[in-house]
């Protein structure tokens, strides 16, 4: 496909891209290249939290009683970046469902929550709730859960593929994830800009009707995703039924103006070539 050989001009060292759809799997680069996928992450983080929902682990809704929060704060409100704590430090910045400050603070706290209840470390409860049942073996995590995986391209177009049609996780619990969350609130992409509203998914962004945007003008408003600061990005329209991952290793801060333009063009070429051959 076109778009995905657009992807080998782009300005970094290192770069590993897929498209997922109905009929199969194209991709550009190594799929073997370890790389740090940064925010990434979060999905990760949040599709292994929603296992232990199904579970009866944790209660996304209950009260949180292993971590330090605003009273009413809930695993919803930490998953959805609705907490009221900023981008780092457990001293929250604004009450609950004031406005929607992106947060590593509050999915780190969610996993934190999740440990308690399930008395066990929360690392091998991602391995062993995400990593093992998709079989991926290249990702692991090291460190924060928000943003300190790291992959490589296979894994991550496993993972796109659980994204587009899950396994792990019950179809309603995916739209429960999808949907915005606390819809109405405001907030600031980092390194994107502020939206008015900023819908935000348990663990994903949503598009909405954000313009300009990282995933392009072309998607749907029901397109979830997220992107890193590792310089990386995936996303899955639902209703074109479609899913892309990028990787690379050039930091999103050292290409943020280039990334932003290149991105979009991306993801709007992959619709298009999407929608041509469908």
């Amino acid at each position: 496909m076109a778009a995905l050989r657009a992807v080998l001009d782009w300005p970094v060292d290192h770069v590993a891209a897929a498209i997922v759809t109905a009929r199969g799997v194209d991709h550009v680069g190594d799929t073997d290249h370890e790389f740090r996928i940064a925010s990434l992450t979060k999905p990760m983080t949040a599709w292994a939290i929603m296992v232990a929902v199904e579970e009866g682990v944790i209660d996304l809704d209950g009260p949180l009683v292993h971590v330090s929060a605003p009273h009413g704060a809930t695993m919803r409100h930490l998953l959805s970046h609705a907490a009221g704590f900023g981008f780092e430090g457990t001293t929250p910045i604004s009450a609950i469902e004031r406005t929607r400050t992106y947060s590593n603070t509050g999915i780190e706290l969610a996993a934190a929550e999740l440990e308690g209840a399930a008395k066990m470390p929360f690392g091998q409860y991602f391995d062993e709730a995400l990593l093992q049942p998709l079989g991926l073996e290249r990702t692991g995590l090291h460190g924060s859960p928000a943003h300190r995986v790291r992959s490589t391209l296979a894994d991550m177009i496993t993972f796109v593929s659980e994204m587009r049609q899950p396994a792990l996780l019950a179809p309603s619990t995916v739209s429960e994830m999808i949907r915005p969350q606390y819809a109405e609130l405001a907030g600031i992409v980092p390194g994107v800009g502020r939206f008015d509203p900023c819908p935000w998914g348990l663990g994903v962004e949503v598009h909405g009707d954000k313009s300009p945007h990282w995933m392009g003008c072309a998607a749907s408003p029901f397109t979830f995703g997220h992107f890193g600061g590792a310089g990386t990005m995936m996303w899955v329209d639902p209703a074109a039924d479609v899913g892309v991952v990028a990787l690379t290793d050039r930091p999103f801060d050292d290409w943020s103006a280039e990334a932003l333009t290149l991105w979009p063009e991306f993801s709007d070429a992959v619709l298009a070539e999407a929608g041509a051959v469908g």
